[in-house]
């Protein structure tokens, strides 16, 4: 089990600190990044959130699942390692 979550449906308005202090609530976040298209710096409406360990991961995937998040549903899942181009 991984302890990386992936989380879709985000708000325009939500950034790495809030993403983070949203999941914090269930363990030790070790990094939470939302992610931005490169050109304009908007987000692009998803990001992932580590935990220290995959209990808390599990933990926060139930708890925050359809949860609401700066007034949007989000969607969380664990997140899967693509290969890189």
């Amino acid at each position: 089990m991984s302890n990386k979550l992936f989380v879709g449906g985000l708000a325009w308005a939500t950034n790495d600190e809030s993403l983070r202090k949203a999941f914090s609530a269930h363990g030790e976040v070790s990094e939470a990044r939302v992610v931005t298209d490169r050109d304009t710096g908007r987000s692009r409406g998803f990001g992932f959130v580590t935990f220290a360990d995959a209990e808390a991961a599990k933990v926060a995937k139930n708890a925050m699942d359809n949860a609401v998040l700066d007034g949007r549903n989000i969607r969380v899942d664990f997140a899967t390692e693509k290969p890189r181009r």
